[in-house]
């Protein structure tokens, strides 16, 4: 099992380790709850450093990538990022990913932990078309990532780093000092709060991460990660996203361009154009319960659907979580039911702007 450059500093503040896409990682400190209140009301940080990252250079890297996402990437600048999904033949999604654009041939990919191999083999496979002059850089091992959030991370990050962050636009990059050394700073997170995620030499992590403590910020852990996430009503690949999901039906329409020139195009832009058969939902109950993955969805005592997550929202104080529905019942307000432990809890299919009702 592989260990952060921060493992030794979880384990000083109390961090419960658990084993996540073959890491080990904390999931919790003080406690779940706890840690999503913080990052809701204050500002928290995570170890992300699990995520993959790798750099892509080269005079035909913005024509390579933008094979392989349904992106329009010519809208993207310097020093702005775009979140977007991987697709493959059949219109089903590889992975979601973050695309920073630092220069305009030279591009910072951010992908999931779980995906890594998977991944950088779908990107040496689509490779050759462009020429070797493409290389791809992992740096996933040399560095750490820390996301730092909530409704104070901008200005307690300023003041820490001496820097005007407020001024860098959401989805976009910049490099900060600290301590002599340069690190990135994306503001971009998966809380649904503001903030940054910080990628920094694996050997400035441990500094990297007391400094943010010692300056207020709560350590959380992967627990608080997923409730915040879901609250904020968003994917997570092996849930709401697999590589037999459209992007259209995961109600990623907005990133999908009018393009045809990219992998499963011509699946994507039929569904696009003739609606998706399924749409995913929030689902909220109305009683008593913590709704889990997996758990059955039903509509006038049929199962409809299956959670892809759920989990107790300490915003809302309510259980929720997010399924695919069928497209002629996939409707906000419609009346269903969460069956837990063989007893049919009543619920709401909703947006899935969870944060919007609390």
């Amino acid at each position: 099992m592989k260990r952060t450059a921060l493992y030794d500093a979880h384990r000083r503040h109390g961090g419960r380790m658990v084993e996540f896409a073959g890491w080990e990682m904390p999931v919790q400190y003080a406690g779940i709850i706890e840690e999503t209140r913080a990052v809701r009301q204050r500002w928290g940080i995570f170890d992300v450093s699990h995520m993959a990252r790798a750099y892509f250079q080269g005079a035909h890297t913005s024509e390579y990538l933008s094979k392989l996402v349904p992106s329009d990437l010519t809208k993207v600048a310097d020093g702005i990022g775009q979140y977007t999904v991987l697709t493959n033949e059949q219109g089903g999604v590889v992975d979601d990913i973050i695309l920073y654009r630092l220069e305009p041939q030279r591009w910072l990919v951010v992908f999931n932990a779980a995906n890594r191999e998977k991944d950088l083999a779908w990107f040496h496979r689509w490779r050759p078309e462009f020429g070797t002059d493409v290389t791809i850089d992992d740096q996933t091992e040399q560095t750490v990532m820390v996301a730092v959030q909530g409704p104070e991370a901008v200005a307690r990050l300023s003041t820490l780093m001496g820097a005007n962050l407020s001024a860098v636009p959401r989805f976009g990059i910049a490099q900060v000092d600290f301590q002599g050394t340069a690190l990135w700073a994306g503001r971009t997170g998966y809380t649904g709060e503001d903030g940054f995620e910080l990628i920094a030499p694996a050997e400035l992590g441990e500094i990297l991460w007391e400094a943010l403590v010692e300056a207020g910020a709560t350590p959380c852990g992967l627990g608080a990660r997923d409730v915040l996430r879901v609250e904020a009503g968003l994917h997570l690949y092996g849930h709401e996203l697999t590589d037999e999901t459209n992007p259209i039906e995961a109600g990623l329409n907005w990133l999908v361009s009018e393009r045809t020139d990219y992998i499963g195009a011509e699946i994507i832009q039929q569904v696009k154009q003739s609606g998706p058969q399924r749409k995913l939902m929030g689902v909220v109950l109305q009683e008593r319960g913590v709704p889990r993955e997996g758990y059955p969805v039903m509509i006038e005592g049929d199962a409809v659907g299956m959670l892809t997550s759920g989990v107790y929202s300490p915003t809302l104080e309510k259980g929720i979580g997010m399924a695919y529905i069928p497209a002629s019942s996939a409707k906000a307000g419609m009346p269903c039911a969460v069956e837990i432990r063989g007893r049919a809890v009543p619920a709401t299919l909703s947006t899935r702007r969870f944060l919007k009702q609390a």
